[in-house]
Formats: structure tokens, sequence, C-alpha cells
């Protein structure tokens, strides 16, 4: 009877836990997804919001922390009482408070994000630690930090299930109840927990025995926290900008390393002791060729890179289980832990892309790793061959010599260091000499550090010393390359643009996308016609601003950008198309659907939506609610011309059901250029307009043009609904 008493004590505290985590991690997109039609895609907005995340985060586990001084049965009490307060801001969701005249965004965000969440996220975030506290004292001798296995499970299912299950399934304003209701099932739970709770009035934090960690060792906690979750960010940004920019990819590696903490936690050892083990050689092998970014082959790449994340979050959660305190002071060791995880955010997401013109952060954090992981030396010998005198200073100026030879001799090109001859050679030695030197630390991070530079960062390097060659943004990176009579801009993998050069008539030729033969190059040149020599164009998302190119004398156009390093680009003239054919152009930065909500109505002739040519899907721009704002700001006869090139998504029955539900008319042209037009792209074009006449001047007599078919029992995407899972074409 008492082992299934335990048992049913046990289910009840990973019941209470796996809720806890499943709403924290739930609540994230859930929130962002109700406030993106508010504040817009704006990165600063973004931003703002992670921090504010990460705050209360900390917040919630310094709170636990600190309850941990008060006796078993009064934390019961307490925190029941802050579960209870703030059940006043349910049903979750954002507050109804409007941006003040001259505020700043930066700080009213924040501000927005705290007032309409910040109780139940705070109360939610304390959940991991504190329900582990209170199991080590209603259950004396049993080990809670199994439990943070359960913790991660909990937060890793909240995680797949919005994009999978909520978001396809539910609407904004059930999922506000659904997740109100799981709270309210935690409350419950937890006041089940705290009836097990010991009635003893000594606190808690005077039944340790150990002496108090050291700065040393919580250093240590703070380093193993923080590069795991640097780590992920920079997995997320360095695949989606240079392998695969896949719509949903954040979720892979954000799950990955939820996923490692499970592992590393567990009550059986197997798995993690096996992965830490042979984290070092993984490190060593595939992180030098990672950095070679090969495009050709970039799904095993993407994959390359997830498995690289997930040994090395296990080995370094491993590390930090194998170095956790007694139970009565777990939870001055989560806060070290949550301290450090905040703080490789911050440093990923925030710092990095002001610091660096290209991901750096991403090797930096992988030497970093290989710092920091558990490592043994791989034979006696070898170790016996390290442990001379003398030996580490000899390899290293061994391993720096090779390196040297390497670049002279196995360089296509000697002077910038692009490429490298015979990387198979290369893979050899960094593989052969990271083996020989597992154990000993210093050759170990020399051989790795080669490894990164001779696979991609000397080549990255060069980049970075080019002036004008790469721009970062919090949008990505930005690459322009001069080549033969052409200048191109990639943005991660997507061609973005390209500019031909040589004479001033080439310079102002459009290419790819947007050449006259494709649907917004007609839609250009009829604009005359339609509209007459004072026609008023607008275009959302200025690229390299090829479509300037079709700017006639007497024409008005404005470019609605929210990146202002795309801007940056055509003031400095690497792209000429503004300057030269539209130097009259009005610039409008910021999140274009709130740009477009605040100009006038009828104030556009032609507004070209170009913010998909990318593979990340804007969401908030596709809505019922987003393209009554595009007929606002059109004229009566007005045109749409939309972009939906993707290689992973089909937007053609969101924007064939947005335009029947708004009562547009619609066709869609796919041009597909020959072999023999080098400079254009394959291209799908949707233009919509509410005047039969109008769309019968666009399509002329050309055949090509398709009607826009909808998808039977497809719903329009609205502010309140919208899912990209079914569109997925992967």
């Amino acid at each position: 009877m008492a082992d299934a008493a335990t048992a049913r004590g046990r289910g009840l505290f990973v019941a209470t836990i796996l809720t806890g985590s499943f709403l924290l991690f739930l609540v994230e997109p859930m929130i962002a997804r109700i406030a993106l039609p508010r504040l817009g895609g704006a990165p600063a907005v973004w931003n703002s919001a992670m921090l504010v995340y990460q705050a209360l985060l900390l917040g919630g586990y310094g709170y636990a922390h600190l309850l941990g001084r008060v006796a078993p049965r009064r934390q019961g009490i307490v925190h029941l009482l802050v579960l209870l307060a703030a059940c006043a801001f349910l049903p979750i969701g954002l507050s109804d408070r409007v941006l003040p005249a001259g505020a700043e965004p930066a700080l009213w965000v924040p501000y927005l994000f705290v007032v309409s969440i910040g109780p139940l996220f705070f109360a939610v975030s304390a959940q991991a630690p504190l329900m582990q506290r209170w199991f080590a004292s209603a259950r004396p001798g049993s080990d809670p930090y199994a439990l943070y296995a359960a913790s991660n499970f909990g937060s890793f299912a909240g995680l797949l299930a919005f994009p999978l299950l909520v978001e396809p399934l539910l609407s904004v304003t059930r999922q506000r109840w659904l997740w109100s209701a799981g709270y309210l099932l935690l409350i419950v739970l937890v006041a089940a927990c705290a009836r097990l709770l010991p009635a003893g009035r000594e606190p808690a934090r005077e039944q340790a025995l150990d002496a108090p960690p050291g700065r040393a060792r919580m250093a240590r906690w703070i380093a193993l926290g923080f590069v795991p979750s640097g780590m992920m960010l920079a997995t997320s940004t360095f695949v989606s900008t240079d392998l695969v920019a896949m719509p949903l990819l954040w979720v892979i590696p954000l799950s990955l390393y939820l996923l490692s903490f499970s592992i590393a936690f567990a009550a059986r050892r197997g798995v993690a002791d096996l992965l830490t083990n042979t984290a070092p050689v993984t490190i060593v092998l595939f992180g030098g060729v990672l950095m070679g970014g090969f495009a050709e082959r970039a799904t095993f790449s993407a994959i390359t890179a997830l498995i690289l994340l997930f040994m090395i979050s296990v080995a370094l959660h491993t590390q930090l289980y194998r170095l956790r305190p007694e139970p009565a002071r777990l939870t001055g060791f989560y806060l070290a832990m949550s301290f450090g995880g905040a703080l490789g955010g911050a440093f990923a997401g925030l710092i990095a892309p002001t610091l660096f013109d290209w991901t750096w952060e991403y090797p930096l954090l992988i030497v970093a790793a290989g710092a920091l992981v558990p490592q043994t030396y791989l034979t006696p010998a070898l170790r016996a061959f390290w442990h001379r005198r003398g030996m580490i200073v000899a390899g290293a100026v061994l391993i720096v010599g090779a390196l040297g030879i390497a670049l002279l001799v196995l360089s296509r090109d000697p002077t910038g260091f692009r490429e490298v001859r015979h990387p198979g050679v290369i893979f050899t030695l960094v593989a052969l000499g990271g083996l020989a030197s597992l154990g000993a630390r210093v050759p170990y991070l020399l051989v790795l550090t080669s490894g990164l530079l001779l696979f991609g960062g000397i080549r990255s390097l060069s980049l970075s010393l080019e002036p004008g060659a790469r721009v970062r943004s919090y949008f990505g990176v930005y690459t322009v390359a001069d080549e033969a009579r052409r200048r191109t801009l990639i943005h991660g993998t997507t061609l973005h643009g390209v500019q031909l050069t040589g004479t001033p008539a080439r310079e102002r030729t459009p290419t790819t996308y947007y050449t006259p033969d494709s649907g917004v190059g007609r839609v250009m040149r009829a604009a005359p016609t339609l509209f007459g020599p004072g026609a008023r164009i607008g275009v959302v998302g200025l690229g390299t601003g090829t479509l300037a190119c079709y700017a006639q004398p007497g024409q008005r156009w404005r470019f609605f950008e929210i990146d202002p390093a795309m801007v940056a680009l055509t003031r400095a003239r690497r792209f000429t198309f503004v300057a030269d054919c539209a130097p009259e152009a009005t610039m409008v930065l910021g999140d274009a659907r709130l740009s477009l909500e605040r100009a006038p109505p009828a104030s556009l002739d032609v507004l070209a939506l170009d913010a998909f040519s990318s593979d990340a899907v804007p969401m908030h721009l596709l809505t019922r609610e987003a393209f009554a704002a595009y007929a606002r700001v059109l004229a009566p006869h007005g045109v749409l011309a939309v972009h939906i090139s993707n290689r992973f998504v089909n937007l053609r029955p969101v924007v064939a059901a947005a335009a029947r539900a708004g009562g547009w008319q619609a066709l869609i042209l796919d041009h597909r250029p020959s072999l023999l037009q080098e400079e254009e792209t394959p291209s799908s074009w949707v233009v919509m307009t509410r005047d039969p006449w109008t769309l019968a001047l666009v399509a002329g007599d050309e055949g090509d043009w398709k009607n826009l078919v909808r998808r039977p029992g497809f719903t329009p995407w609205t502010d309140d609904y919208a899912s990209i899972l079914p569109l997925l074409t992967f």
C-alpha cells in the first residue's frame, strides 16, 4: 500500500510539472500570434517580447528560490495565492491598451506584454523548480531531478502542439479559452501537491547539509546553461541563413534543445552518458564541415547541424546534471542555469545580429562547447603522450603549423582563401587530429578551430573584410556579390535580386521575378494606360529596388520596407535601381500592414505585395483583415499584385480564399522563362482588382493568365485563424 501511495504521489507531481511546462511553452507562440496584427513584425517588437519572456522566467525561478526559505506548507499557501491572484488576467490574451502618441515602442511593448500575461507567465514559470523542491520535501530521500526531465518533456509537447495541433484546429479565441482552462486545472493540481507537503516549521533551506556552492561552481552552471541556449538560437539562424530557409524550422532546434534536458536529467543514465562520451568526436568531425555551408546538399547539412546541436546540448546538460547540488539547494541551481540560458539567448538573439555581419556566433559557440564538453583520452597511450612534459606546447605549434601549410598548399585562391581543394583530405586530417587530441583540451580546441577556419571560416572572414560585401540585420544576412557584368543580392539562401552592370541601359533592366513578361511587369507596363501619367504606385518589400525601373515621369512611388538594411543598400548605391529610376520615391520604414493602415484611403492606384519571395511567410499580411486594408488604400479601380513564389508553401489557396471573401477578381500568371533568358527567374504573381474592366486591360490578349481557382473547403485566413501546415509542399 505504501508503494502504491508513493507511486500516486510521484504521478501527481509529474502531472503537475507536465501541465505547467506545457502551458508555458504553449503561451509564447500563442501570444505572438495574437499580437502580430496589432504590433506587426518589426524586430524591435519581438526582441522586446523575448526579453520580457526571459525576465519573467528568471523572475519565476528567483521567486521559487526565495520561497524555499519558507516552511513547506507555507510555500504551498503562498504559491496558491499567487496562482489565484493571476486569475484576474484570464482569459489569457493581449490587453486592449493602445500605444499613446509619442510613446517609445521599445519601452511600451514590454509594458503591454507585462500587463497582459506577466502575472500568469510569472506564476507558471515557477512550476518546474518549485514542484521538484516540494517533491523532495514530501518524499525525503527521493531524487527530484528526474522530474526535470518530465518538465522539459511537457515543454517539448507544448512547443510542438501549437503549430501541429492548436493553430490548425482552433481559432485564436478558442485557443485563449483552452489555455485558461488548462491554467485552472494547474491550480487544482498544485493544490493537491500542496496537501502532501510536511507541516514542519523549519525552512527547507536549513535542511541542506553541504556547503553553499562557490562562485566558480555557480559560474560553471551559468556557462553550461549559456552555451546550449545560445547554440539553439545560433543553429536556427545559421541553418535558415546558410542552408535552407524552411517554414517552421525554428521549431526543430528548440524541440531538440528541450528534449536534451529530458535525456540529460533522466533517472536512467545510459543514453545520456553514451551521447556525452561521443559528443567531442561529433563536434570536431561535424563542426568544421558545417562551416562550409554546402547549399547543394542543404538537407543533409541541416540534419547534420541539428545532430550537432542535440549532441552538444545533451553533453553540456549532462554535465550540469553531474554538477547538481543536493535537493535542498536545487532552486538556486535552476536559477543559475536559467540565468545562463537567458544570457545565451540574449547573445545569439540580440547582441550577435548587431555585433557581427555574419552568423559568427555559430562557430564561436561550437568552440565554447568544445571547451566545456566532458572528454577523455581515446587510449592510454595517448594519455601518456599528452602528459609528457612540453607535449601540449609542441602539439599546439605542430597544429598551427599544419594549418598554415594547409592554407597555402590547398587553397584554390591563395589571396582570398575563398575555397579549398581536396576537402576530403582536410576532413581526414582534422578528424585524425581531433581523435588524437581527445582529452588534451588545448590541442583539441586548436584542431577544432582549424577545421572551422579551413572549411568556411576564412572564406567568411574574407567576405567580412571586403567593404560592402555583406550586411546583417535582425532579418538575416545579405551578401552582395559582383560577378561577370552583374551584381546579386542573396538573403540567406534566397536570391533577392540581380542588377546587370556595364552600361546605363543594362543597369536599368528589370531582372529575376520582375521582368516585363512577369505578372508584376505587365501590371507596371499597363499602369500609365490604366491610371494616367500621374499613377500612384506602392511596393511592399524593397529588395534591390528592381521594380523602380518601371517608374515613369510624373508617377509617385512609395516603398514600404520593414528592414532598414535594405534601404541602406539602395542609399549606398550598391544597387542603383531606385537612385537611377525613381530618385524621388518615398521610403516608408516599418511593418507594411501597420503603415498601410495609417495611409490615407484611396491613395494608391497600384500596390505590389512582394513580401513572399523568401520562404518565410508573414502571415498577418495575408488575412482577410489585411486584404481589407489593401482595398481601403487602393483607388476603386486599383490593382493589387501579390507575389506568391515559394519553395515550400503553396499560397494560392490563401490568396484565392481572400479574393473570394473580399469581392476581388483574381488572375494568376506563372511565368517560366526559357533557358536562354539567364537573368529571368520563374515567378508566380496574382493580380487582383474589384473592377472587371481593369482586370481585362491588365491581362490583354495574352492567354497565359489563368483564373485563380479556390481550394474547396479552404477557410480564408483571418486575424483569428490561420495555419500554414495544410499548405506545406515538401
